[in-house]
């Protein structure tokens, strides 16, 4: 599910403090990432058997290397999944309990509070 309530996604900031506070709040980058994009996921766990939510960060770096940490990044929406063992995954028309979708925007709603002051330093 894309979550488009938030002006998250187009943010444009450096790649730093993006994983900085990303990862203050929670998300991992782990080994999803490239040269040009980088992945960070959120782990949600769920009281329902072998469900697991994540939400999910992608940004696609403008200028510089996500390799060597220098990317310019702009994000994309963020994502909401659900991860059915064994199978993966799934990002698309899922079904959420309400208190999922409202922690995962809290979530992005203090995510995007603690980037405003790098949005303004990637733009100079």
């Amino acid at each position: 599910m894309e979550i488009t309530k938030f002006s998250i996604d187009e943010t444009v900031v450096k790649q730093e403090p993006l994983t900085h506070v990303l990862e203050q709040n929670g998300f991992v980058l782990a080994g999803q990432w490239d040269y040009e994009r980088a992945t960070y996921d959120l782990k949600m766990n769920s009281p329902e058997k072998n469900i697991t939510y994540y939400l999910r960060l992608r940004g696609v770096a403008l200028e510089g290397d996500v390799d060597k940490g220098t990317g310019l990044m702009q994000l994309l929406p963020p994502l909401l999944g659900k991860h059915y063992y064994p199978h993966g995954v799934e990002y698309g028309d899922e079904d959420f309990p309400n208190n999922v979708v409202e922690r995962a925007e809290r979530v992005l709603q203090k995510v995007e509070e603690d980037l405003e002051k790098f949005k303004e330093e990637a733009q100079s």
